[in-house]
């Protein structure tokens, strides 16, 4: 199993320390959220807190995932940078092939794209987005991401995007991974025809029957031999014994966060204390998996 370190909604200057710190204690990687705008009004509940609320997020630093992820592998040599996720549909995909494409050139291909769908209609309207239809859009911007990233030129004729033969510059040398977050049967379809599933967050047990969905939704996909990932992210006290857990149910990458990253309050930990809290995580239990 892979470890990385999951922190969020801190002080912006406490990021380079971190994924040095995190590279240095063994971490394979570093997982970077996304947020864009935090509206003054939404009547839209959100997914993946136990009411709903969307308090959390207001007044929280939140870095430009591309940029956290340009600043932090720029300071590190081994780290891997994984979004957690990107709302890719309310961007421009090429703009957002490009920024990727220059990530892996300047990391030496040590960056994978998580992306999904915002949940609230606010992203998309200040984006100048449709809401409606946004998983087909999405399903586009998955593929413009991949032609494009691929090398060469590429043309895309879709329903929401028409793009002459165009090329970027440079390009990964590799793949970049696309990993698909989300709940739904629609989000672990569309993980299963790409290179693998984040789990948002919900304790062991939520997991178990969304990742034998998602298993299933592979094989109807024909694409169970595949290669992939299942990363889950957990806020808790890890043991041993909840490694293994993960592991037999199939995760292969393990986000640790040692705070409530869904806290209402503003985060007013030292970096020392979180620096403390990664190394006694990688002595314990890295060190002995």
């Amino acid at each position: 199993m892979r470890f990385h370190f999951a922190e969020s909604m801190t002080n912006p200057e406490y990021y380079i320390p971190l994924a040095q710190a995190a590279e240095a204690a063994g971490y394979f990687g570093f997982v970077i959220p996304d947020s864009l705008i935090y509206p003054k009004a939404s009547d839209t509940a959100y997914a993946y807190t136990s009411d709903g609320g969307r308090e959390f997020l207001e007044n929280k630093p939140f870095l430009e995932s591309f940029i956290a992820a340009t600043a932090m592998g720029a300071a590190t040599e081994k780290l891997h940078f994984t979004t957690n996720v990107l709302k890719l549909p309310v961007r421009p995909p090429v703009y957002s092939a490009k920024l990727a494409s220059s990530i892996a050139a300047v990391t030496r291909n040590r960056f994978s794209l998580g992306a999904g769908l915002s949940v609230w209609p606010e992203d998309y309207a200040v984006m100048g987005v449709p809401w409606e239809k946004r998983g087909e859009r999405f399903d586009e911007c998955i593929a413009i991401f991949r032609g494009l990233t691929a090398g060469g030129y590429f043309e895309f004729h879709g329903q929401h995007y028409d793009l002459p033969p165009i090329k970027l510059n440079p390009v990964p040398s590799k793949p970049i991974e696309v990993l698909i977050g989300g709940h739904s049967d629609a989000a672990l379809k569309r993980a299963a025809r790409n290179d693998g599933w984040m789990y948002a967050g919900g304790g062991i047990d939520a997991l178990i029957p969304l990742i034998e969905k998602y298993h299933a939704f592979r094989e109807q996909a024909g694409r169970a031999s595949a290669p992939h990932k299942v990363f889950a992210t957990d806020m808790g006290n890890v043991s041993l014994d909840t490694i293994k857990r993960y592991a037999d149910l199939g995760v292969t990458d393990l986000a640790v966060a040692f705070r409530n990253l869904y806290a209402v309050e503003e985060d007013s930990q030292p970096l020392q204390d979180k620096l403390d809290d990664m190394r006694r995580f990688a002595d314990a239990i890295i060190a002995n998996v």
